[in-house]
């Protein structure tokens, strides 16, 4: 073997372990990211979501749900040490299982306490045990979607009842509700530019949670009477988020034509010194 042939041998080896390593790099890599994942996941979802069928099937539905995208786990509903496989569905550690259907309200009712309140005041409250609708009946149990009007509609009402006054609740809210989601796209516009909204959004969430909970009374007169102060509500933070909006528009302008006078200065200069160029030569 000549010298040639040596270093030809000598580069193939050195090849080889440069992609063995690289190959060994980009394999630990993937791991850490594959643990870094499941580890944002509580014991419960770990296990119910390698299962199968019935067992598997609430952690595929809560992965779609309005609970997932804003934090809210299995513990978070059903209690449990959800850091802990073996205390996950101990009592001591405040697991609750699944409720009993007269149990619900109050199981969701311990975060959404004002619905709770209308919703066992209303006609469906008062007939929970006797076929009423409970919470589960509208919103699901673990694929729970954003609380919008969408959820009023003819297929989902008419499994109990007549769509007639369940229609005529949608239509009182609507207009309300439109103006709740465009206030909402208009802040996350303004959060794109960096501007802090945070004060305003606790406003119009805390808003728009008190407005959502008069669904639950099923009470079209009720609806109706209220509709007009949260209008009056959604208008004055429709004024501050015009405010901040005109300031932006303001500033953008300023910008503008700050820009304009920079160049116009500049174009100047430029004139200048070529015209004491000209004097120089002349």
């Amino acid at each position: 073997m000549n010298t040639c042939d040596v270093r030809r041998a000598t580069c193939g080896v050195k090849t080889a372990h440069r992609l063995r390593h690289i190959t060994l790099i980009l394999v630990i890599f993937n791991f850490a990211l594959i643990s870094a994942a499941s580890g944002q996941d509580t014991v419960c979802i770990q296990c119910h979501g390698s299962l199968p069928g019935r067992l598997g099937e609430p952690v595929k539905l809560w992965r779609q749900s309005i609970h997932a995208s804003n934090g809210i786990s299995c513990n978070n509903c059903h209690g449990g040490d959800p850091s802990d496989m073996s205390a996950a569905m101990s009592p001591a550690r405040g697991f609750l299982g699944k409720p009993k259907e007269m149990e619900i309200p109050g199981f969701c009712g311990r975060c959404h306490i004002g619905v709770k309140e209308d919703y066992l005041d209303s006609a469906h409250g008062r007939a929970l045990g006797r076929g009423g609708p409970q919470c589960v009946t509208c919103h699901s149990n673990h694929h729970v979607v954003a609380a919008t009007p969408d959820l009023i509609n003819p297929q989902d009402c008419a499994r109990c009842h007549a769509y007639g006054q369940a229609g005529e609740i949608k239509s009182a809210v609507a207009s309300t509700d439109g103006m709740i989601i465009g206030l909402e796209n208009r802040l996350s516009g303004l959060y794109r530019l960096g501007i802090d909204t945070t004060a305003i959004n606790g406003e119009l969430f805390s808003l728009r949670n008190r407005f959502h909970r008069i669904f639950h009374t099923v009470n079209v007169e009720k609806v109706r009477s209220q509709t007009a102060g949260f209008q009056a509500g959604l208008a004055k933070i429709s004024g501050q988020v015009d405010s901040i909006e005109a300031e932006l528009g303001n500033r953008k302008a300023h910008g503008g034509i700050a820009i304009v006078l920079f160049v116009c200065g500049g174009i100047l200069a430029l004139l200048i010194n070529r015209t004491y160029r000209d004097k120089d030569r002349g």
